[in-house]
């Protein structure tokens, strides 16, 4: 299957998954392993695409992964390099309680049917000390990365402003994907066994801006990559959220 093929046919409902890996993927990795246990630890990748992250924990960490997504000819692409991969809805993860060190949620939850069962089926498979680390789209990132409806019509991009509107407007252009405010992601948690480790907006890689102008672009990413440290992280293109759980 052509990459245009699994991007378009899919970009709706479950977003465009990462064909290469480039920069920004690999400063979410450090990231990942800044604020998890990887090293020779179990670990699911919830919601895996083509397996990008599943691999390179696999083969930079020593980890046990385990990898599902809902959709199967991704699964299948992802098996070529990350075995012990699977068809499987985050609400309704296979795995026994109490199972794995570490849980990875990329971009997923504002896609699945159900993002507050999603939750409580990652903290029922995660060991006590466990973490899980969540990157989902910020409410007030200027634009909507997921593309949005027009008089019936998707159409796929970027669309500036859209996450601003109220819901009820919102949620006509974008009723594919949710988002999320810092208080809207925490909220997620109530009444479960975990404590919040770290929460933070962060700005994106940037990577085919850079691609197609340069330096130029290489300037404007480290820009935002120091505006995260400031009081304009409140426009970060993404939660970056480490919950552990308790008991």
């Amino acid at each position: 299957m052509s990459r245009s093929t699994l991007d378009l046919s899919k970009a709706a409902l479950r977003g465009a998954p990462s064909f290469v890996w480039r920069a920004g993927q690999e400063r979410r990795l450090r990231m990942i392993a800044q604020w998890t246990k990887l090293d020779d630890a179990v670990v699911l990748i919830n919601g895996c695409g083509l397996g990008m992250y599943a691999y390179q924990i696999h083969d930079r960490f020593n980890a046990r992964v385990e990898a599902l997504d809902i959709e199967f000819d991704r699964v299948a692409t992802a098996r070529q390099n990350v075995p012990h991969t699977l068809v499987a809805a985050s609400e309704y993860l296979p795995y026994r309680d109490d199972y794995f060190d570490t849980i990875l949620s990329h971009e997923v939850l504002e896609h699945v049917v159900d993002d507050r069962m999603a939750v409580r089926e990652m903290v029922r498979v995660l060991k006590p000390s466990g973490r899980i680390i969540i990157f989902v789209p910020n409410r007030w990132y200027p634009f909507e990365t997921h593309g949005h409806y027009w008089r019936g019509q998707y159409h796929f991009g970027n669309t500036p402003l859209i996450n601003y509107l109220p819901d009820s407007l919102r949620n006509r252009l974008a009723p594919h994907v949710r988002v999320y405010t810092g208080r809207g992601l925490k909220r997620l948690f109530e009444g479960l066994p975990v404590t919040f480790v770290i929460h933070q907006r962060i700005y994106g890689g940037y990577d085919n801006v850079i691609a197609r102008v340069g330096t130029p672009g290489r300037v404007l990413r480290d820009m935002l990559y120091i505006a995260e440290k400031t009081p304009l992280n409140v426009l970060g293109l993404s939660h970056l959220l480490v919950v552990e759980k308790t008991g």
